[in-house]
């Protein structure tokens, strides 16, 4: 009995972990964060070149370098070149990695304001990095899903 409850227990918090997956219940639940600061993406050749790894907000390594991606002030600290500033929007519904059509309706939408973004899919959220001048603009147009 106890083993049985137990694997109910797991089965559900495992369902209840994994995130949204209905794109009408995401765009609903939608909440786009505009988190403070500004953001910049960096390169290194390895990430024994970050003086503090626990100051950078992600990694990406690809063939030719490693990306980083931290707040400009830490970035001008520290010397590294960049040169695009961004905001950091972070969508606060918790969709699965397994949605599908998310990324798209929101892209779509910043595209048609002629807004570029730059998308990163964590566990629990989808962050979307735009221009900082067009963060105002960005969080509108973001805004506008949930009604439609």
């Amino acid at each position: 009995m106890i083993n049985e409850c137990c694997h109910l227990y797991l089965s559900f918090v495992a369902k209840k972990m994994s995130g949204e997956k209905d794109l009408t219940i995401l765009l609903q639940k939608m909440e786009p964060v505009l988190n403070a600061g500004e953001y910049v993406f960096c390169t290194v050749k390895t990430l024994g070149e970050v003086p503090e790894i626990e100051k950078i907000l992600f990694f990406f390594r690809e063939h030719e370098a490693v990306t980083i991606v931290l707040e400009k002030t830490i970035a001008d600290e520290w010397s590294m070149a960049y040169s695009y500033i961004s905001s950091w929007i972070t969508l606060t519904v918790h969709s699965s990695l397994e949605a599908i059509g998310l990324t798209a309706a929101f892209a779509n939408a910043l595209k048609n304001e002629n807004i570029s973004c730059n998308v990163v899919a964590a566990y629990f959220h989808d962050h979307i990095f735009v221009a900082k001048e067009d963060a105002d603009k960005a969080m509108k147009t973001l805004s506008t899903l949930k009604t439609k």
